[in-house]
């Protein structure tokens, strides 16, 4: 209710109050004279007068009364007109009100449609660019399909050749057959003539003449099976070097890849040297709070614009570099801003060495494989041994492995799995002590793979004897990939012990009087005196060089050893 509704309900109540006033006043009066009226009637006629003056005075008052009853009318009908009009004006407020609040509404809407509309094309532009992505990485799918089968159908080429000459040696083998038949028809026809000839001119008996037969073919057969056994055992052994060579020369060829030489520290471009001074941070702050968080150490010094970071683990390293590369592109560095972009930094990296395994898998061919060890492959993407990738190093080993396997009519999936196993324990060696290969066994056998994995992989450096063809071949790729001339690199140190030691070995040897280490010490030269060694000493000499150096060196390829004996004569003509 209004507040004029209430001001008309109070007059209302006090005019109603003031009328029964009144009566109850006049009903007091009449009492009073009807009690006079009682006391003294004499007294009547004399106050007859007073009375109807008091009651015209009372008729006064009720008029009054009346009068001011239907003011309060009145004024009740004034204030129902104003709260009518103070009610209209409020419907009209209230309209006016909606009708703000619905134009309102309409704009808040407009901005939330646009907003959203920009949102949906910033998401649109970004699943194009993921689907260009992917529609890229389909194509370098495609591209390794099509090598695949392009390798595929050499081997099916050599396969027919290998059928092909395969049906010509048993041609041969039927002809060399025939001969033989033939042979020992004649044979057979010689020993009955010699039968009948010594009966005839020895006259001895049968007995007699087949102990002397049988011992003069066992002797004959005795002498032609040792040469034949010469021979075969000859021709196997230059057959059998020849197809390793072939087999080994031809793998590693057609899986060579290259290789990035990488060490312990990394270096982090800056765009200025103010930058320094911001990455140290007031008393050392958040150079402080960079390595307590990251674990990696921060090198600061007079090298214009740049900044090394070093640490043994390489996964550890990528993360500081990552880390410290995103702090100098936003600009704010501070000790929570480090923790928030070393965690964003680690999630990248993880995300990287995720499809880093992925796609060594998908090279190698491999589909089912415990997420835990994908997870270590991955790790292997920033692990370097000799300055060789070890993921690189296992997707080379397990190819090499595979031609192997092919070649030689074995398990190819079950090569090519341990191959690329062989060095998952390498992932492992910053957390665990011991030997990688021991390592990985034991991280295979846990995850289930099969025991001719986990046996190859702990006997490729012959931590443990190696029982079976797989552990051999894992052996024979790992030295394939590792030891292929530009696979990896060695310490000037040892590379400078090794020259020497080349030196020291053919300077030992008599009448050799110079020594020249050449091509990195892939080919020594020995000039030697020709008065102290002749042709055939320099040949042995050669031979004695190269045998030294094959008993006392570790070194990758091979080294040619080349003896130069020269004979100078001098004449002066006057």
């Amino acid at each position: 209710m209004t507040p004029w509704i209430w001001v008309l309900v109070i007059a209302i109540v006090v005019l109603a109050a003031t009328v029964v006033t009144g009566m109850l006043l006049g009903a007091r009066a009449l009492r009073r004279l009807s009690d006079d009226r009682q006391v003294a009637q004499e007294r009547r006629e004399q106050e007859v007068g007073d009375a109807q003056a008091k009651v015209e005075h009372a008729n006064a008052k009720a008029a009054s009364v009346r009068a001011e009853a239907a003011a309060a009318k009145a004024e009740a009908a004034a204030a129902r007109a104003e709260a009518r009009r103070v009610l209209e004006n409020a419907h009209s407020e209230a309209d006016t009100v909606l009708e703000h609040a619905h134009r309102q509404a309409e704009s808040d809407a407009e901005q939330v449609r646009t907003a959203a509309r920009r949102s949906g094309e910033r998401e649109i532009a970004l699943l194009n660019a993921t689907v260009k992505e992917q529609s890229a990485e389909v194509e370098r799918r495609a591209a390794r399909i099509d090598e695949r089968e392009r390798l595929h159908s050499e081997e099916v080429e050599r396969l027919v050749e290998r059928e092909r000459r395969l049906g010509s040696l048993e041609a041969e083998l039927i002809k060399r057959e025939t001969s033989l038949k033939s042979r020992e028809i004649a044979i057979k026809e010689a020993e009955d003539t010699k039968h009948r000839e010594l009966e005839r001119i020895a006259g001895l008996t049968v007995e007699t003449a087949r102990s002397e037969l049988i011992e003069s073919i066992e002797g004959q057969a005795k002498r032609e099976a040792a040469i034949l056994i010469r021979d075969i055992e000859q021709d196997a052994r230059s057959t059998a070097d020849t197809r390793a060579r072939h087999i080994v020369v031809d793998a590693i060829q057609r899986i060579a890849s290259e290789q990035t030489a990488e060490s312990v520290v990394s270096v982090l471009h800056l765009p200025s040297d103010e930058m320094k001074g911001r990455i140290i941070g007031r008393e050392g702050r958040n150079i402080r709070a960079f390595e307590s968080t990251t674990g990696v150490n921060l090198i600061i010094d007079d090298t214009p614009e740049a900044v090394l970071l070093s640490c043994f683990d390489p996964v550890r390293r990528e993360v500081g570099r990552l880390t410290l590369e995103k702090l100098v592109l936003d600009g704010r560095i501070h000790p929570h801003r480090i923790e928030e972009v070393f965690d964003s930094a680690k999630n990248e990296v993880e995300r990287l060495c995720d499809r880093a395994a992925e796609e060594a898998l998908v090279d190698v061919g491999i589909t089912n494989i415990h997420p835990e060890l994908m997870k270590l492959l991955g790790r292997l993407r920033y692990r370097t041994s000799y300055g060789q990738n070890v993921l690189k190093h296992l997707v080379e080993t397990a190819h090499i492995a595979g031609i192997m396997a092919a070649e030689l009519g074995l398990d190819v999936p079950i090569m090519k799995r341990a191959a690329f196993l062989h060095d998952i324990g390498k992932a492992l060696t910053h957390e665990v002590e011991g030997s990688h290969a021991l390592i990985g066994a034991d991280v295979a056998r846990k995850y289930g793979e099969h025991e001719e994995i986990v046996h190859a992989i702990e006997a490729h450096h012959n931590e443990v004897p190696p029982q079976t063809i797989e552990a051999v071949l894992t052996q024979a790729s790992d030295a394939c990939s590792g030891g292929r001339p530009g696979a990896r690199r060695e310490s000037l140190e040892a590379y400078v012990k090794r020259l020497e030691r080349i030196e020291e070995i053919a300077g030992g040897k008599i009448g050799v009087e110079k020594v020249f280490a050449m091509q990195a010490g892939r080919e020594i030269r020995v000039m030697v005196r020709p008065d102290d060694i002749d042709d055939i000493g320099a040949a042995v000499l050669a031979r004695d060089v190269a045998k030294q150096i094959e008993e006392e060196l570790t070194y990758p390829g091979q080294i040619r050893v080349t003896v130069v004996r020269e004979s100078r004569v001098t004449e002066l003509a006057r």
